[in-house]
């Protein structure tokens, strides 16, 4: 089945378009909605503008937060305020994100510094600005559900084992010496960190001849250390923009999780072009993305439901090859 062709790059300009599939009812784009931003360059939102983002967001992230996908006081979300300068409305680092009040939320800079508000922004602020600057996004919604943390684990951890085998980690020391950093962290009691697991597979995919794939719907390749969670033929793909049929796969990047942030977020920068709107952290959770607030908020519904329905079907076709899955006709029935 061939590929979905590349979602297009958003438009931060552009005017209402909705042009609804008459099954899906899925709009192809967004209205220049309740995000006061685009297109904003010097003046920024009024004061009214920016109350209702701010009332907005904070919806956004109670309802996320309902549905389990930011728990204690995981996940961060962001929308853009002003493009010129840069500033973003976030809520602060730390907190529970199901009972953020608007007046808590605190405006942060291009340097990810913190411009109004009070409480710290969280270090993963650095990969929302990549995403803002690299997508021209009009929010960030980042979430650390059960199905986007087992998932994107899962597809890297698959992909670092169908690599080729040449692969090899050199001590730390010398790695040092060369630049690589934490990429070049040696084995530690047998295991690998995800810092060195990302720093052996990018070594493996420098000299592979071209991509290697794994099995059940995950693929790996490329010089940069990425993995590829696909999904295919399911009519909620339609719900991401750009897309307008069931028929075909999407691949969404997942990158090893780093404590280093700059490193992380200059690794994800050469995929968020190419990406679904969307994109995994390995063993962390997903990172997704829109226009605008709204849009956003769509394609990551969209996007955990389709991980859920991911991690469903592998767990129906490992019970299918153990037998268990093999005689539906007698479901239900009394022995």
């Amino acid at each position: 089945m061939p590929p979905v062709p590349p979602v297009p790059p958003l438009d931060r300009n552009a005017s209402t378009r909705f042009s609804e599939d008459e099954d899906s009812g899925w709009p192809t784009g967004e209205p220049n909605g309740p995000e006061p931003t685009e297109g904003a360059h010097g003046s920024g939102p009024s004061e009214g503008e920016e109350g209702r983002l701010r009332e907005e967001l904070c919806e956004a992230m109670a309802a996320i937060h309902q549905r389990g996908w930011c728990d204690g006081t995981g996940g961060n979300f962001s929308c853009v305020l002003k493009r010129e300068p840069l500033l973003l409305l976030m809520a602060p680092s730390g907190v529970d994100k199901g009972r953020v009040q608007p007046q808590e939320l605190i405006v942060v800079d291009r340097d990810s510094q913190v411009s109004r508000g009070s409480g710290r922004a969280s270090a993963e602020t650095l990969l929302h600005l990549a995403i803002v600057n690299e997508t021209g996004a009009g929010a960030v919604l980042h979430t650390h559900s059960q199905a986007g943390t087992l998932l994107s684990q899962w597809s890297w951890e698959r992909a670092v084992r169908s690599a080729p085998a040449a692969r090899t980690l050199k001590p730390e020391a010398e790695a040092l010496e060369e630049g690589h950093g934490a990429k070049g962290l040696h084995k530690m009691a047998g295991s690998r960190s995800p810092q060195a697991e990302a720093g052996a597979f990018e070594e493996a995919g420098g000299e592979a001849s071209g991509e290697a794939s794994g099995e059940d719907g995950e693929k790996a390749g490329g010089e940069d250390g990425v993995a590829y969670l696909e999904v295919r033929n399911l009519e909620m793909l339609k719900g991401i923009a750009g897309i307008t049929t069931h028929l075909g796969e999407v691949l969404v990047p997942v990158l090893a999780n780093d404590q280093d942030l700059t490193r992380l977020s200059r690794r994800a920068v050469p995929h968020l072009g190419r990406a679904p709107a969307g994109l995994l952290i390995a063993g962390h959770g997903l990172y997704a993305w829109g226009q605008g607030l709204s849009e956003a908020r769509r394609h990551l519904e969209i996007l955990e439901f389709l991980l859920e329905q991911r991690w469903r079907q592998l767990l129906l076709e490992a019970l299918v090859e153990q037998g268990l899955g093999s005689a539906p006709a007698n479901l239900g029935q009394r022995s």
